[in-house]
């Protein structure tokens, strides 16, 4: 705090609001639409990829959440249009790598990325590539390249990169319903192991 006092710069914005932001969801299914409905109010543009849209695979009113909807197919034309990228879709044999090259290049220069859902999604040598030259302005992940990650990772040593434990669904109502199931003796039919 001496710094910014001295430098007088006590008071200026250290980020950037998301408001008037256009916002890509790669993986529009139970979790993209969820970040939907908590992004909305935030005055934002929401554009979304989802395999398909028919509605007994959607399970809300999508009017007014969603401004632009395609398919994986769209998703290079989409993302020319995206301020931050949110990706949280299944990894599967198609979606190994898909955040590559083409598609970093094809996002606005500054642009950022959010990865929520797993580490393979992303091809490391382009990310890493799109962030030292400047082009890619910022990567949020909570998944790591491999668990567990490097922490010599020239990657998390970049200054505009946050990462954060994948924990973002152990609350403590999950978890109180966990120790009273535990302690009932009752099965976990809400819990997916994974790994």
């Amino acid at each position: 705090m001496d710094t910014a006092v001295i430098q007088k710069d006590l008071g200026l914005p250290v980020g950037e609001a998301i408001f008037g932001k256009t916002i890509l969801i790669l993986g529009f299914g139970a979790i993209g639409m969820e970040i939907a409905k908590r992004l909305r109010p935030f005055g934002v543009k929401i554009l979304a990829t989802k395999r398909n849209w028919s509605s007994n695979t959607v399970s809300c009113d999508l009017d007014g959440l969603v401004d632009k909807k395609g398919g994986p197919e769209d998703m290079y034309e989409l993302v020319q249009e995206a301020d931050i990228v949110i990706t949280c879709m299944t990894l599967n044999n198609e979606s190994v790598g898909i955040v590559d090259h083409k598609f970093l290049s094809a996002l606005k220069r500054g642009s950022y990325l959010i990865n929520i859902a797993r580490g393979r999604l992303r091809d490391y040598t382009a990310v890493f590539n799109h962030l030292e030259s400047g082009h890619l302005g910022g990567l949020g992940i909570d998944v790591a390249w491999t668990e567990p990650f490097d922490p010599e990772d020239p990657i998390l040593k970049s200054p505009n990169v946050i990462i954060t434990p994948h924990v973002a669904g152990i609350t403590e109502l999950v978890v109180g319903d966990v120790a009273l199931k535990l302690h009932a003796g009752e099965p976990f039919t809400e819990i997916e192991f994974v790994n």
